[in-house]
């Protein structure tokens, strides 16, 4: 039998979370439920966040399109809805987000990049390389290739979290895509 979790509420989590929640109320109007439940550690959500939110050298929008990729190949029906949104806000089209899901970009740079972060994922670090070459040929530089991996991870780690729990999604979903 799998153990059910629920997500806790601001009274149920540490103080220095309790602040952490209201910050995320403010910003997004809502308390995120996979960041609620990374809150049943007392440091794992500050110390998340700051991972997430560091410097990269991927732009947000790249960033998505890694996040996305990387979530349809965890299968995390969570994550997947969360990027869908996040996405479209980052310019994203319903047909290119089909797209990224299916693990391909029109745009060739993007391609290489997100074909590099679904092998990446799937084959767990071991690429392709040709597709590690096809990143380095569309111009993309080892530091490009480092923030992916560290992109990758985090977004693994929210992955398996909610893959893991099966919290409830709290992100509309894009029901066309």
């Amino acid at each position: 039998m799998k153990t059910q979790f629920s997500v806790p509420t601001r009274d149920e989590v540490s103080p220095a979370n309790q602040a952490i929640f209201d910050n995320l109320q403010k910003a997004l109007g809502f308390v995120p439920n996979l960041y609620a439940t990374i809150a049943y550690s007392d440091n794992g959500l500050a110390r998340f966040l700051a991972y997430q939110n560091a410097k990269t050298s991927l732009s947000n929008k790249k960033k998505e399109a890694v996040n996305l990729i990387v979530s349809q190949v965890n299968e995390c029906v969570y994550c997947q809805s969360a990027h869908l949104v996040l996405g479209k806000m980052n310019g994203f089209t319903d047909e290119q987000l089909l797209d990224i899901r299916k693990g391909t970009s029109t745009d060739p740079k993007l391609n290489a990049l997100v074909a590099l972060a679904a092998n990446v994922t799937a084959t767990r670090g071991k690429a392709d390389g040709d597709l590690v070459d096809a990143f380095y040929a569309h111009g993309y530089t080892n530091e490009n290739l480092v923030d992916l991996i560290l992109q990758i991870s985090d977004k693994t780690a929210m992955n398996y979290l909610h893959n893991l729990t099966d919290i409830p999604v709290d992100f509309p979903l894009a029901s066309a895509l």
